[in-house]
């Protein structure tokens, strides 16, 4: 195919121009966040700051390198408050939270890093909350404390607040042979253990792919690129694991006054299911009148439904438990830390700083859960929704800083709540069972009399824009054909323009990267050959070392391909050996109407069409589609007990291999 002859970022248009320069931002003499950010600096990274992956490659597991234009004024390509955020996140580096008692380090990853001390001093151990994304970066950010707090600081327990990847990925890089050692504690959540899984299993190959849009992960960092992530620079790249808990902190365990102690660290629990994760905890530290918030409470309005694809989160849920944590803590508390952002501390001067902090945003998500659901039951659709509630949010929760868009938007959370109790359905007819994009698209280009003229007509919108309803209503018009066609090059390079000025615009940094990935598809990405980037490994080895067999079997049902499968029914038998200790050892697989049905503790050979015993890690590499049935039988991990191998090369002939680098804004 040909490419657009624009196949590289364009300037801001006028009308962006004028719409970024009206945007107003804080005086960073007087930003209270400002501050926030700059408190308690112990040692800053260097500009350069550079973590190498493990094995080497091309790419390092993190840098801050790239980052270094974000310096003086927002330029015309950057909404000024997502730019204000972007240079608040480069205060980075280790920092005291609470004097030789809380250390965080910020700017190794998306996430934090926690350190938490004796505040007696009469102990060297610590407990680590929250080890980032990837090993590389956990341990850089353990060395650079220990830099600064003594090498001897042995870690007794390690918290995972809750079973996002950013949270928990990083915690084998904690010790050099990258292992738990004897009698360190994981602490987590109830649920946690399911949740991080099957987020990263189930639908982990499309979550992941759009998680590169979210994040901007292929763009340039630059004033036309990305600047942020909205809650951090962005995602580290390195090696990610997964320790099971040994530490389930359950209801029964949470409470004020319910004081659990971690080596020298005690601890009281807060749980918050279904808030920003399926399984959250916050928690506090009497000793120190120290809160910490995990990634319920941020300086940013975070996402109802994020865009790369989750659950919708209960805004209810999530309000309720910040009146929670502000009943139970804000009167005790003296700081509040977090897994993303900076800290915040009362004063003499501003005495209610936390509790002003955890009920502006608690009615912040009551207020959008309410209001949204009004006006759903006044008859607005979802997409009415969130144009109603753009400007509707009072100045007495939108005109608080720490309450601004830069991960999640007003917009597409009242869209959220829609989502939550009504579903995909608008209730019009018409959309009951709308036409697939690809089919819509020819159609609509033949209405209007071809695909010329559909790019004239938005080509026309775009150049004479007012507002930016005119780019959002060009970049519909084009879609139509950019997917009845995908080899336009012409409606293919002016959406990407389209699209570019819409992420220019935008103050979410997730809003703005989506535009921008969109619009770097459009221009670089070939519609008539694959694309030659090797894709990632979604499912890492200690993430399934730590599944459970039953959820390894649903991810084979996953893999399944149903209509192929129809018509030919199996069943196997399997006994697995070194597998995780409480799991069942036999199963029986049965492949019938296309599913895979799982039977567990039962195996018959007189009902299976084969028997076969597999060690646990040649079955992680089957589901993988790392390893053939021959491959496992000539390394010793499978034996035929019963039948043949035919039967298990049948089952594995059904499974879906998914390719990664499929398009998202193309066909």
């Amino acid at each position: 195919m040909v490419l657009p002859d624009r196949a590289q970022p364009q300037p801001a248009t006028p009308l962006t121009r004028d719409l970024n320069a009206a945007v107003v931002v804080p005086d960073p003499a007087t930003d209270a966040e400002a501050a926030f950010a700059a408190r308690g600096l112990v040692a800053p990274l260097p500009a350069d700051f550079t973590v190498a992956k493990d094995g080497g490659g091309p790419l390092p597991a993190w840098s801050l390198e790239p980052f270094r234009f974000l310096t003086g004024q927002a330029p015309d390509t950057v909404n000024p408050s997502l730019w204000r955020n972007a240079l608040l996140n480069m205060n980075v580096g280790l920092f005291e939270v609470v004097t030789d008692a809380v250390y965080q380090v910020r700017g190794m990853d998306l996430s934090n890093i926690t350190f938490l001390e004796d505040p007696s001093g009469s102990s060297r151990e610590i407990v680590v909350v929250d080890p980032l994304i990837s090993e590389e970066t956990a341990a850089a950010a353990l060395a650079l404390y220990r830099e600064h707090r003594g090498d001897d600081r042995a870690i007794r327990a390690v918290i995972f607040t809750h079973s996002h990847l950013d949270h928990y990925g990083g915690v084998l890089g904690l010790w050099a042979d990258r292992a738990l050692p004897e009698g360190v504690e994981v602490i987590a959540p109830d649920g946690f253990l399911e949740h991080a899984v099957s987020e990263n299993v189930y639908a982990g190959n499309a979550m992941q792919r759009r998680a590169q849009f979210m994040y901007g992960s292929l763009l340039e960092r630059s004033e036309q690129g990305q600047v942020d992530a909205g809650l951090g620079k962005g995602n580290s790249i390195g090696t990610s694991g997964l320790l099971a808990p040994t530490f389930t902190v359950t209801s029964e365990l949470a409470a004020p006054g319910i004081v659990h102690a971690f080596g020298p660290v005690n601890i009281e629990f807060q749980l918050t299911p279904g808030t920003e994760a399926p399984a959250e905890l916050n928690f506090y530290l009497p000793d120190v009148r120290a809160l910490c918030m995990a990634e319920n409470a941020t300086p940013t309005l975070h996402n109802l439904y994020s865009l790369r694809g989750a659950q919708v989160r209960d805004a209810k849920a999530w309000s309720e438990f910040l009146v929670q944590s502000a009943a139970w803590y804000a009167d005790r508390s003296d700081s509040l830390f977090a897994s993303h952002f900076w800290p915040r501390w009362n004063s003499e001067d501003a005495p209610e700083t936390i509790r002003s902090f955890l009920t502006s945003q608690a009615d912040l998500y009551r207020y959008l859960h309410d209001q949204s659901l009004r006006l759903a039951n006044h008859g607005l659709t979802m997409t009415e929704i969130g144009e109603e509630m753009d400007g509707a949010v009072p100045d007495s929760l939108a005109g608080q800083w720490f309450n601004r868009g830069y991960y999640g938007t007003v917009n597409h959370d009242s869209k959220a709540v829609y989502q939550r109790y009504l579903g995909w359905y608008d209730g019009n007819a018409a959309h009951l069972h709308t036409l697939p994009p690809e089919e819509a698209g020819a159609r609509y280009v033949d209405a209007f009399g071809g695909a010329d003229k559909v790019v004239d007509i938005a080509r026309t919108v775009f150049d004479n824009a007012k507002t930016a309803q005119d780019y959002r209503f060009a970049a519909e018009l084009l879609t139509h054909v950019v997917f009845a066609d995908p080899t336009d090059s012409a409606a293919r390079g002016l959406q990407a323009d389209v699209l570019e000025q819409l992420g220019y615009q935008a103050e979410s940094g997730p809003w703005r990267n989506f535009y921008l990935a969109a619009a770097n598809e459009l221009r670089v990405r070939p519609v008539d050959s694959p694309v030659s980037l090797p894709s990632p490994q979604i499912i890492t080895p200690p993430v399934l070392a730590a599944m459970p067999l039953e959820m390894l079997f649903d991810y084979f049902g996953i893999r399944l391909n149903g209509p192929n499968a129809a018509g030919q029914p199996l069943s196997l038998g399997l006994t697995v050996t070194d597998g995780i200790p409480g799991d069942p050892t036999t199963y029986t697989l049965r492949v019938r109407n296309g599913v895979l049905v799982q039977e567990s503790g039962t195996l018959d050979p007189a009902t299976t069409d084969a028997v076969y015993t597999v060690t646990r890690d040649g079955l992680n590499r089957l589901a993988i589609a790392q390893s053939t049935p021959e491959e496992l039988v000539a390394d010793g991990s499978l034996t035929v007990d019963a039948g043949t191998l035919d039967t298990l090369d049948t089952f594995d002939a059904l499974l879906d291999t998914f390719g990664y680098w499929f398009g998202l804004t193309t066909p």
